[in-house]
């Protein structure tokens, strides 16, 4: 998976949009104003930072120590830096983002949830 994959399923989930308020060198995907997803552009192997529930991000870090490890530069027990590129399998990477995308949708306010359902 190369970032223009990763990039057109992050932008695939619902009400999804990209900008790059940090600078140049990441993109912070956000649903309803909030993230839910970071690419760190200078980074190699590509790599992904998703929201995830912290039982969940345990378990995975346990079973993809080479490629799922704890969110860089982000709080460690919500957020994971998955590497892009064949050490996570693609199905779920794409099950990953959207846990992370239902678990910033769910915590928005009524009014947004509603007004993007």
């Amino acid at each position: 998976m190369e970032f223009d994959e990763i990039h057109e399923l992050l932008l695939a989930q619902r009400a999804a949009t990209a900008d790059m308020p940090f600078g140049p060198d990441t993109v912070a995907y956000r649903v309803g104003g909030k993230i839910f997803a970071l690419i760190a552009l200078e980074r190699m192997p590509p790599q992904v930072n998703l929201k995830c529930a912290p039982a969940r991000a345990n378990e995975l870090r346990e079973r993809y120590p080479q490629g799922v490890l704890p969110g860089y530069h982000m709080n460690k027990k919500h957020w994971n830096t998955v590497l892009i590129g064949g050490l996570v399998p693609h199905v779920l990477v794409a099950e990953l983002v959207e846990h992370s995308w239902q678990l910033v949708f769910d915590r928005l306010t009524v009014a947004a949830r509603a007004e993007i359902e």
